[in-house]
């Protein structure tokens, strides 16, 4: 799977934007990487680097001047997991192979291998779940999207 570092730090960075993007009089304010970096335990060189390119895929805005920093650059709602790893990494991918659209597979005959459509499925999956789950779903705890009328499997795994 391509889900690297930088989509997961991407993901809490901006997780972390969201939480603490709002003041106490519950106006937008700006955050500073810093703040970030110092909440999240992650490098401020490295976060410097993912903003440009949240910045560059249209999820962030920068905020010049004292007090400066970024702010989202739509509501939380609005704004989904998927998009923000595709933002800072390449799509998510299960596959060795080298994409969807070329016929060379990563067999060294140029075939596809016998699980190919297998992990090609998941990466689609990933992407799909992703995809549904928003920034405010991640810090209000909601990412969970079994149905809730399976109920909790026993001890062989039958949902009872």
């Amino acid at each position: 799977m391509r889900l690297s570092t930088k989509g997961r730090y991407a993901v809490m960075a901006m997780a972390d934007l969201a939480r603490n993007g709002r003041g106490d009089d519950g106006r937008d304010r700006a955050v500073s990487l810093a703040e970030i970096a110092a909440r999240q335990e992650i490098s401020l060189s490295y976060l410097e680097q993912l903003f440009a390119r949240l910045r560059k895929g249209g999820l962030v805005v920068s905020v010049r001047g004292p007090g400066g920093g970024y702010r989202l650059s739509r509501a939380a709602n609005d704004t989904a997991v998927a998009e923000i790893v595709l933002a800072v990494d390449e799509p998510i991918r299960a596959t060795r192979c080298s994409g969807h659209a070329s016929p060379r597979g990563c067999m060294v005959s140029g075939e596809r291998c016998i699980t190919h459509h297998l992990w090609e499925d998941l990466g689609e999956e990933i992407h799909r779940y992703l995809s549904g789950v928003s920034l405010a779903d991640v810090i209000a705890k909601r990412t969970s999207r079994r149905p809730a009328d399976l109920g909790a499997p026993d001890a062989v795994g039958v949902a009872a």
